[in-house]
């Protein structure tokens, strides 16, 4: 679970959208961040990145975080389509089961940031059960459909961490 922080002028939070924007539903993280960047602001504490299908490259970016938060397809045994948040001890068991090749990377990533003590305070993952991985660049309707709420989702975690977006006009 993400515990509460206290904003300060040298809190680190990190959102970032992962996945392969050919394959259909697999690009549900870059396009729920893209959304959350067109229509919220975020104060300078939190970047929000769009990790496409990052690797070992990521790692500066990830090391010492306050809070990390995650959003990309993941395969959970949900109904297609279903929305989904993991924290704690539940986010070592979603790199077990492995999508993608990104998250290999990630899962690297993480693991060495672990090893050298640089780890992120706080990771939760946002994410979304697919309905489909073909050969694609739109996300399917039913994924699409529900975009908004892993919006809504990552908005909350942000607010767990003490971060409040403003809506852009």
């Amino acid at each position: 679970m993400l515990a509460p922080l206290f904003l300060d002028s040298t809190m680190r939070i990190v959102v970032l959208g992962i996945g392969n924007i050919l394959l259909t539903d697999e690009g549900v993280g870059v396009r729920t961040i893209d959304d959350l960047d067109r229509d919220y602001t975020l104060p300078p504490e939190v970047e929000v990145i769009d990790g496409g299908t990052c690797g070992m490259e990521m790692l500066e970016q990830l090391e010492n975080l306050d809070g990390l938060i995650v959003v990309d397809c993941v395969r959970c045994k949900q109904p297609p389509a279903t929305p989904v948040l993991l924290k704690g001890d539940d986010v070592p068991v979603f790199f077990k089961t492995k999508l993608s090749p990104h998250q290999v990377s990630l899962s690297d990533v993480l693991a060495s940031l672990e090893f050298t003590d640089r780890a992120p305070k706080a990771i939760a993952i946002v994410g979304m059960q697919p309905v489909s991985m073909s050969l694609g660049m739109e996300l399917s309707p039913e994924v699409a459909a529900k975009v908004p709420e892993l919006v809504a989702m990552t908005l909350a975690e942000l607010r767990l961490l003490g971060i409040e977006a403003k809506v852009r006009s």
